[in-house]
């Protein structure tokens, strides 16, 4: 965060905190790599309800849900 823009103290460190939880658990869980949960984790993020901003980041940024392949059929 930056010291000129005391409102952005520590939001940057709850992401990265939260990131990295979602990783360790794919990875514990899947056993795998990072490299090959990380889309799936960006993913989920992306996609989940942040109560701080009252929506998904997918949604603050296009507007809309995220259409996924399971909203297809």
């Amino acid at each position: 965060s930056s010291a000129y823009h005391p409102q952005t103290d520590g939001q940057t460190e709850r992401i990265i905190q939260s990131l990295e939880d979602l990783l360790r658990t794919c990875v514990l869980d899947h056993l795998g790599s990072w490299e090959e949960v990380l889309p799936l984790v960006e993913f989920s993020y992306n996609n989940s309800f942040h109560l701080s901003i009252g929506m998904a980041p997918f949604e603050a940024l296009y507007g809309r849900r995220c259409r996924t392949p399971l909203c297809w059929f």
